[in-house]
This record gives structure tokens, sequence and C-alpha cells, in this order.
């Protein structure tokens, strides 16, 4: 069934009233929690039971700050009629990625940091983070779902160094979970479009004298992917020489303040002369991720990102 980011502050907003909310800490005891620090939140749990779960930033470090809600955990909001599969997440105060590695018999070595849109107010880690992951993997891509901070941070400081920081993370785990460092990408839906589209001209290549490992890492991406993003302000001037090659789809006139928005950022990368490929459909409406929505064009777009990537050998395997 097809869904559209419309139904976010429609349809979406009474799934989610009507969904589960799973404030995961209250399990756990009856007991009120002890206050915790800003350098001490609670730990996040995995969307997917089992996954492995890694946190950005450790205890202590000045990256966290202490904010409303900061001493209380992550919001799990469950699909309608469902007992496990989480929709969106809130209250995130502890940033993390979670691991989803492709089968080994499938693996390339390519890996991509997902994030999920929402308005910088929730993240759909369900769409836009585990069945993308879930997707990738059976492509041979190791997938990473971010949680990254939202609302009162600010997504142009304390998320985009939270992105930053997650392929960072990636990159410094390459060797134990088979990634080609040299492969490392981002794919961002909406909001997270806007994380991915930050990270593609904000980069650096990491401190070799940090003390922390994961900080000697480039937090640059190989390669950027933008599915319908949005922003509420970019810096689209000056492009680096280096900047990554990235992918763009959007749907057209039903969707117009993505896609001009899309176009704004292919125009800054083509005019820098980057390798960029936009695909902007005539229609489709917003949001969407890997839905085939009924076998409208706007449905085909993972297949012309696969395309994309075996043209730039993203998907070659791992040597």
């Amino acid at each position: 069934m097809r869904w559209n980011r419309r139904l976010l502050f429609g349809g979406w907003a009474v799934a989610t009233l009507l969904a589960f909310s799973l404030p995961l800490a209250t399990m756990k005891s009856e007991a009120a929690p002890a206050r915790r620090g800003a350098s001490d939140p609670p730990e996040p749990q995995p969307l997917v039971p089992g996954a492995k779960v890694l946190t950005l930033w450790p205890k202590g470090s000045p990256k966290l700050k202490e904010m409303p809600g900061s001493d209380k955990p992550e919001v799990f909001h469950l699909y309608k009629g469902s007992e496990s599969r989480v929709l969106n997440v809130d209250n995130i105060h502890n940033p993390s990625i979670e691991v989803h590695l492709a089968p080994v018999d499938k693996a390339n070595g390519m890996a991509v940091v997902v994030a999920a849109g929402g308005g910088n107010k929730t993240l759909y880690v369900g769409p836009e983070g585990v069945d993308v992951a879930n997707w990738l993997n059976g492509l041979g891509v190791h997938a990473f779902i971010e949680r990254h901070r939202l609302q009162p941070y600010d997504s142009t400081i304390d998320a985009l160094a939270d992105t930053q920081r997650s392929i960072r993370m990636v990159r410094a785990h390459a060797a134990e979970w088979g990634v080609d460092p040299r492969r490392v990408g981002i794919m961002g839906f909406s909001a997270g479009g806007e994380q991915a589209a930050w990270v593609t001209l904000k980069f650096d290549g990491g401190d070799p004298k940090a003390e922390d490992p994961v900080e000697r890492e480039s937090c640059r991406p190989d390669f950027s992917v933008l599915i319908y993003p949005g922003w509420r302000r970019m810096d689209l001037d000056p492009v680096a020489k280096d900047t990554p090659p990235a992918f763009i789809t959007c749907a057209g006139v039903d969707d117009t303040f993505h896609a001009r928005q899309s176009v704004e950022f292919y125009t800054a990368l083509f005019n820098a002369k980057i390798p960029v490929e936009m695909h902007l459909y005539g229609h489709g409406g917003h949001g969407g991720s890997i839905d085939p929505r009924r076998g409208i064009p706007f449905g085909t777009w993972p297949a012309r990102f696969v395309e994309w990537a075996k043209d730039l050998k993203l998907m070659d395997a791992k040597k």
C-alpha cells in the first residue's frame, strides 16, 4: 500500500497517535530512573530485536548536551496493529547507528549510512530505515541506520555532527564489518536528505592527532544519495572540487518545495563539474521510500539508483 509524506501531518499523524508508544525504560523497571546528566543519557535500544547499536559519542563528550527530555529514553512508535515493528522514533539525545550487515555470500564491501526523514521532529526509521537497510542488504550493501538528534537541536550543527560521526564510525570499523573504506556513502530521505546534502558539502579528512581513533577518520562520503530532500537553508557556494558524486530523485509538480531544492542542489554540483545524476518525476508526491507506488515511474527510482551505483563501480565485489 502506498504511503505518502503528505500524510505526515494528516494520515501519518493519525497513524502515529493510534500507534503504540514505547518508552523503553518503563519496560525495564517500575522504579523511577535515576537522573542522568547530559554526558550520560539513556542507551538507545535496537529498532530490530538483536541488532547491534553503537552510540556515536562517548560518555562525557562535550557534544552531548543537557536538553529537555535528555534524561529519558527514546520513544518508539509502532506501526498500527504491530507489537514490535517500529515506525518512528522521538526524543533522541544519545545518537547512534544500528548495524545491518549484508549476508556474507552477497556482501560487496559497499556501505551506506541511512538517514530517515521526519521534518527534524521525528525519524521514520521504519520505511526510511529498516526497510531500506533490508533492501540494501539484499543488494550486498552494508547499511547503518542513523539516529541523529532532532529539534530543538540544530540540524545544521548537532545533527550534522552526528552524521559526520556516523561516517567516521563506519570507516573506523571497516575491517571488522567487511566495509571498503573507499565506498562509504550516505542515503538521506526528506529531512535526512538535508543531512546527506550538508555532509556532501561540509566534510574533512579527520584529525590524525586525535586521541579518539574515530575522529582520525574522514567524514567525507564517497557518494551521496538524496531522496526527496528538503531543508530550510543550504549554503551551496562554493562547492569544493573534491565533493563526492551524488544521486538525487524527487517527484515534481506535486512536491514542488522538495523538487526545487533538488534542482538547486543538482545545479550547484553540476556547475562545479561534480558528477551528479538527477531523476525528477512528473508526479508521485512526497515520501514513499522504496515503495513501488503502484507502478508509476517515480516508483522505479531504486532501480535507477542501482544502475547509477554500478556505473560508478560502487557495487563491485570487494577485492
